[in-house]
């Protein structure tokens, strides 16, 4: 299994690929090969499962009114994503793989769950969000689902507050002028409390079904999702679900006895009617 911090070198270097930026050249024999690159030292997401960050919080929406966290924490599990909206690359990479993975379900967001954006760049303004969303809500092409987007900026203090409670580090280059920062979805349960972290830039539809789930507490989906979330456990070094043996084999207990249930019973109850032949 790659370090968390191989991994980091694995995004940055995508994203120097993209933008043209020199900053990290895996190529260059001088660097030794456990060290690790300036450009991503301090920077990762040390995972909070549990944590419940402050949902006071204050932030602007997209339309430049202030909100809390704590307004898109209801009866729906949430996904937070720390991103910032000027970013060159990984950050839209990262966007596009959630909406394309929430694409692919037949829930819908503001009915089902919410999705919440939060720039790390305190710099950046509502109008900047406003346009993001813009682009978000055309690609998602369900209008019933825009009022469960929600594109926040912050300052400087509250943002540092929230990424410190979600582990999630990133720092500026002065050089290259942008964040160098890890990427994952952050799903968290309707009350507040973390519950998973799914890393990288692309999301399997059918583990953000199953995080979203598990984070309800099942209180979306139908009752086959339920047998499913039962039927999978979250594998944090293969970042998806995969299938628990030991509680398929429950469920193999349990329809064999209740099979033998069906079969016995009759006949035990034709024993206890007087005049039956034993």
């Amino acid at each position: 299994m790659k370090s968390p911090w191989m991994s980091l070198i694995s995004i940055f270097a995508l994203s120097a690929l993209v933008t043209g930026a020199q900053a990290y050249d895996p190529n260059n024999r001088e660097r030794l090969a456990h060290e690790v690159p300036a450009e991503i030292q301090g920077v990762g997401i040390d995972e909070k499962l549990g944590v419940f960050p402050t949902l006071g919080t204050e932030f602007l929406d997209e339309t430049g009114k202030t909100v809390t966290l704590g307004q898109y924490f209801t009866n729906k599990p949430v996904l937070l994503s720390v991103v910032y909206y000027d970013c060159p690359s990984m950050c839209n990479f990262h966007l596009n793989g959630v909406l394309e993975s929430l694409k692919q379900l037949d829930w819908t967001a503001g009915r089902d769950y919410e999705v919440v954006a939060v720039s790390m760049n305190h710099r950046e303004t509502p109008k900047l969000a406003a346009s993001k969303k813009k682009t978000y809500m055309n690609a998602y092409g369900r209008p019933e689902g825009e009022a469960g987007w929600h594109f926040l900026t912050g300052t400087e203090e509250n943002v540092q507050k929230l990424t410190s409670e979600v582990g999630f580090r990133f720092k500026w280059l002065e050089g290259s002028q942008e964040y160098s920062h890890a990427s994952a979805a952050i799903i968290m349960t309707p009350g507040g409390k973390i519950s998973r972290y799914l890393h990288g830039i692309e999301f399997e539809p059918k583990t953000m079904r199953l995080a979203l789930l598990e984070a309800s507490n099942g209180k979306i989906g139908t009752v086959l999702d339920q047998v499913l979330m039962f039927c999978f456990q979250f594998d944090p070094s293969k970042n998806k679900y995969t299938i628990y043996a030991m509680n398929i084999m429950r469920i193999g207990g349990g329809l064999t006895l209740l099979i033998l249930a069906i079969i016995l019973l009759p006949l035990w109850f034709r024993k206890q009617v007087p005049g039956n032949p034993a």
